[in-house]
């Protein structure tokens, strides 16, 4: 299930099951309460396409912050980040390459050649 703070159109956040898993055990690591912390998702400019995702634990949501909840991992999005990111899935991908976080955003318009940054 999962809850925003605040009534808005914009399309959510989901998270999978395994990147919740990831996140909740490296916020279990750092020593931060899971009740109250949760993962930051925001983009920023840069990258060869223009924006790129960013990723931090917070302590707590910022006041105007989408707060989202999905398999008890709480999410944190400021508002100007969620106008690139709205609808987004937040994956948590293993393999040959490395593992790591995976932003699956439907806005995207085109990405770079390594996929680490986008436009949209």
């Amino acid at each position: 299930m999962s809850t925003a703070e605040t009534a808005d159109a914009t399309p959510e956040i989901e998270v999978s099951e395994t990147a919740a898993e990831q996140a909740l055990d490296l916020l279990d690591g750092e020593g931060m309460d899971t009740d109250i912390a949760g993962l930051r998702l925001f983009v920023q400019q840069g990258g060869c396409a223009g924006l790129s995702y960013g990723m931090r634990f917070d302590g707590e949501p910022e006041p105007d912050d989408e707060v989202y909840e999905h398999h008890e991992l709480r999410v944190f999005v400021d508002p100007a980040s969620m106008n690139y990111i709205g609808g987004s899935q937040l994956d948590f991908e293993g393999g040959l390459q490395g593992a790591g976080f995976h932003v699956e955003n439907p806005n995207v318009v085109s990405e770079c050649g390594c996929g680490e940054s986008f436009r949209t």
